[in-house]
C-alpha cells in the first residue's frame, strides 16, 4: 500500500498509479471535479451556481472551454473561454515580463594577498573592462593557512585596488571578511 509521495521527478504517486505532477496545468474541461461551481460567461456575466456536467454542457455548446479559475472559492468558480487562446496569450505575458527584465552581471575576480605587480595591473586591466561595459565586478580576496594573521596585508591590497579603479569605479558593498574571504562590490559611476 502506497501513499502520497513527491518524487525527484516530478511524478505523484497516489495508490500505486503514476501521475505526472505539472503544477502549471489548469483545472479544465473533465479535470474540473467539484460538484457545484459559479459559471461565469466568455463576456464576463455570471450564469449562477450550476452542477459540473450543466456547465460543462454550457461551454460544449458554445464549442468552447470551461476553466476552473478560482479553485478555492466557495463555490469554485469556473469561467467559459477558448482555453487555447487564454493559454497562447498567458505564455505571451511571460514572454514579454521576461523581455523587460534586466538582470546585471556580477563578474568575479580573485585577488591574493601576495599578488605580484604585474598579476594587480592585468586585474585591474580586466576589472575597468568589465566595467566600462556595465557590469558589476565582485572582487574576492582569500586567506589560506597563515595568511589570515596577516588581514592588514589584504586590506591595503584590497584598498590600493578601490582607489585605482575609483575614477570609473564605485564601491557598492564595502570591503568585508566572510569566513576566510574579502570581499568587494564595484559598479559603475553614474554619469551626470
Amino acid at each position: 500500500m502506497y501513499s502520497l509521495f513527491l518524487l525527484e521527478r516530478e511524478v505523484l504517486v497516489i495508490n500505486k498509479k503514476v501521475i505526472p505532477n505539472n503544477v502549471n496545468d489548469d483545472l479544465v474541461n473533465e479535470k474540473i471535479t467539484f460538484k457545484e461551481v459559479l459559471v461565469i460567461d466568455q463576456d464576463g456575466t455570471q450564469l449562477g451556481i450550476k452542477t459540473r456536467r450543466e456547465a460543462l454542457d454550457i461551454a460544449y455548446d458554445q464549442e468552447l472551454d470551461l476553466l476552473c479559475v478560482a479553485p478555492m472559492a466557495k463555490p469554485p468558480v469556473c469561467k467559459v473561454l477558448n482555453y487555447g487562446k487564454h493559454r497562447f496569450e498567458q505564455q505571451k505575458k511571460i514572454k514579454e515580463s521576461k523581455k523587460k527584465q534586466h538582470v546585471t552581471e556580477i563578474k568575479p575576480l580573485r585577488l591574493s594577498p601576495v599578488i605580484d605587480k604585474h598579476d594587480f595591473e592585468t586585474k585591474m586591466r580586466h576589472a575597468r573592462k568589465w566595467i566600462d561595459d556595465g557590469l558589476k565586478v565582485k572582487i574576492d580576496m582569500r586567506f589560506r593557512g597563515r595568511l589570515i594573521t596577516r588581514l592588514e596585508v589584504g586590506k591595503k591590497i584590497m584598498d590600493s585596488f578601490i582607489e585605482e579603479i575609483s575614477d570609473i569605479a564605485v564601491v557598492e558593498k564595502k570591503p568585508v571578511l566572510e569566513g576566510n574571504t574579502m570581499s568587494a562590490i564595484l559598479t559603475q559611476k553614474k554619469s551626470k
